[in-house]
């Protein structure tokens, strides 16, 4: 009687768990990311070569070309007597000058403008929401002070700020940037508060781990996705307030080309000479989309809520 044949073990072969993928990765799949990214750097980059690109001087008078249609010429006399023929892309304005250089020369303004205050908002939020959200003997004044800032429509803050100071470029920066720290305040003061009751951050206090070395480690590092999507949107929304206080005159002296500044001493002429306010405009509403557009991907990139919903 022969012993039965004995099975050997079949060897179990591991099957690799797909990895998973990266945040860059998931911002590279994102296509408000690519084309809010792509839109926006074209824009930065005409403000930074506008001195190459531009035909001609932005504050340039020539009353000999005032009101020129698009891809119009002109000649200008320069510098050294010589006279040169200027096309212009975009036409003229109501002084000759040319829209084409003047709004290329508005994207740096502009931009400069949305980035500053979304970096000055984003830190002096975050600091404030910081303490009202971690001491609880300061969060009923840091917030009341909040909640009467935000009754106040922040175009009428704005023009309220920009009115008790000189007309400038820091007074445009400051008074958009008031309306937009309680926002942010808001915003970081959730964060603070819902971390606070994790398990990790009690241990953490029971420890005896000093307050500021418990907030830069444990609770800092959670504020900082939402603060890239919140300063994404108080970017295009800078932009745009800008854009509002120049058109009425009450934001940057007129004498600096800004989207806002093309677009209020275009208005009286509209219906005639259309491009002096179409140009800036599509300017304008181009880099706001974009801005918001990346918004959009980074929030639904970065917040694990909307991760799981898709």
């Amino acid at each position: 009687m022969t012993a039965p044949a004995s099975s050997s073990p079949v060897a179990e072969t591991a099957v690799p768990l797909p990895a998973k993928p990266t945040v860059w990765r998931k911002l590279l799949r994102s296509p408000n990311v690519v084309v809010g990214v792509a839109i926006v750097l074209v824009m930065v980059c005409i403000g930074l070569i506008a001195p190459l690109i531009a035909t001609s001087d932005p504050t340039a008078i020539n009353p000999g070309a005032r009101n020129r249609v698009p891809m119009a010429t002109s000649t200008m006399r320069m510098d050294d007597g010589t006279r040169a023929t200027v096309t212009h892309y975009m036409g003229t304005d109501t002084l000759g000058r040319d829209v084409f250089s003047r709004v290329v020369y508005g994207a740096r303004v502009s931009i400069f403008i949305g980035i500053s205050v979304a970096i000055l908002s984003v830190s002096i939020g975050l600091v404030i929401g910081m303490a009202a959200g971690y001491f609880r003997w300061l969060d009923s004044i840091i917030m009341r002070i909040m909640d009467g800032l935000m009754a106040i429509p922040a175009i009428l803050l704005a023009i309220a700020v920009v009115s008790l100071s000189r007309a400038g470029l820091a007074s445009v920066i400051i008074a958009i940037v008031v309306p937009e720290v309680p926002r942010v305040v808001r915003l970081v003061r959730s964060v603070v508060l819902s971390v606070r009751e994790e398990p990790y951050v009690e241990a953490a206090v029971t420890a005896g781990t000093p307050t500021l070395k418990l907030i830069i480690r444990h609770i800092l590092p959670n504020t900082v996705a939402p603060l890239i999507v919140q300063g994404t949107f108080i970017c295009a929304s800078a932009i745009l307030v800008e854009a509002i206080l120049s058109f009425l005159g009450i934001g940057i002296p007129p004498d600096v080309p800004t989207w806002g500044n093309i677009m209020a001493e275009g208005r009286q002429l509209f219906r005639i000479f259309p491009h002096n306010i179409l140009y800036p405009g599509i300017f304008l509403a181009l880099t706001v989309l974009a801005v918001n557009m990346l918004g959009d991907g980074l929030r639904d990139t970065l917040d694990p809520k909307m991760e799981k919903r898709g």
